[in-house]
């Protein structure tokens, strides 16, 4: 097992006030019900943010609580990396934005785009920066409007996804530290990207009128297929990560794995060899939530017990690119 280099010193979430239950879609028209839905997936409800909710303002929320509960303040923060597949504007970067409204005047700041497994991305690349000395403390954010980007007249899609943000304080560790993250694993796919994608609305096929009629620039994908790849390659990512902290299932106290359904996060914790009294779900509450949803369950889990310090978590998720990852930290 390495030496830590980095370890979590607080965590936050910004969660929009807005509650949409599975009843509300047949509101919309939609040939759906509560049962169907939480039959496939677990969810119940999701937030969902409002019209003046941004990206950015769900990320500050939940950054101010993680630099609060981290005793940090604006100035100490060397980096900020927001991880996020819905930026408030492709120019410039919402980190910048994040970085204004809190300022952090001394950080660099920048977006990082690998779907559903962006935070754990952001994450080891946040790592490798203090392993290089570059930073000492960064703030990591997953924040995500899917709301934004979701065909409300897809009940096969936008059934499944809801908006919130999750940020840690990263620090470095100090020598002798055995506390932080133990290992990391990720890994990438883009011959499967038509399978969860967004095919308008970027530099290849900009926003037009052909496209808002279309209803191209809304995520699309196909379940079935989706499915199998993620209990696949989730359950890799728990291998390998495991593997490098030289740990096994048993000696994991909580699994948090990406909140995408049910059905995905039980098949992962079956092969990890993990009880479903030691996962941490809430799918059920808030649907997919991209990349916040590990960052967001990172912090209720501090909120209601199931973490504490000296817990030892494996994390892992898998999303649109297709790309998958994990780590193992000890908190």
């Amino acid at each position: 097992m390495k030496r830590p280099v980095a370890y979590v010193a607080g965590t936050g979430r910004g969660i929009p006030a807005k509650v949409m239950t599975n009843h509300d879609f047949a509101a919309l028209g939609l040939d759906t019900s509560h049962e169907w839905i939480f039959e496939r997936t677990g969810i119940v409800e999701r937030r969902i943010a409002a019209p003046e909710e941004t990206t950015c303002s769900m990320a500050v929320t939940a950054a101010k609580q993680a630099m609060a509960r981290a005793g940090v303040h604006a100035g100490e923060l060397d980096a900020i990396v927001l991880s996020t597949a819905t930026p408030d504007r492709l120019l410039p970067a919402t980190a910048v934005d994040l970085q204004a409204q809190l300022g952090a005047t001394r950080a660099a700041a920048f977006d990082l785009s690998a779907a559903c497994t962006g935070w754990l991305y952001a994450m080891t690349v946040a790592e490798g920066l203090m392993h290089s000395g570059a930073i000492e403390t960064a703030l990591v954010v997953g924040a995500e409007k899917m709301s934004a980007i979701t065909d409300w007249q897809d009940r096969s899609t936008c059934v499944l996804f809801g908006d919130g943000a999750g940020a840690v304080v990263l620090k470095r560790t100090q020598n002798g530290a055995h506390c932080g993250i133990l290992s990391t694993f990720m890994r990438s796919d883009g011959t499967l990207a038509e399978l969860l994608w967004r095919p308008a609305g970027g530099a290849a096929v900009p926003f037009s009128d052909a496209v808002l009629q279309d209803r191209t620039s809304y995520v699309k994908m196909a379940g079935r297929e989706v499915f199998k790849h993620a209990v696949r390659q989730m359950s890799e990512a728990c291998d390998r990560a495991l593997d490098a902290a030289k740990l096994t299932g048993s000696d994991i106290d909580v699994l948090i794995p990406h909140q995408a359904n049910n059905r995905i996060i039980e098949a992962t914790a079956k092969h990890a060899g993990i009880p479903m009294d030691k996962v941490y779900v809430n799918v059920d509450r808030f649907g997919n939530t991209s990349s916040a949803s590990i960052p967001i369950a990172i912090d209720e889990a501090f909120e209601r017990g199931r973490l504490r310090p000296g817990s030892t978590a494996l994390l892992c998720a898998f999303g649109a690119g297709f790309t998958w990852g994990s780590m193992v930290i000890r908190f």
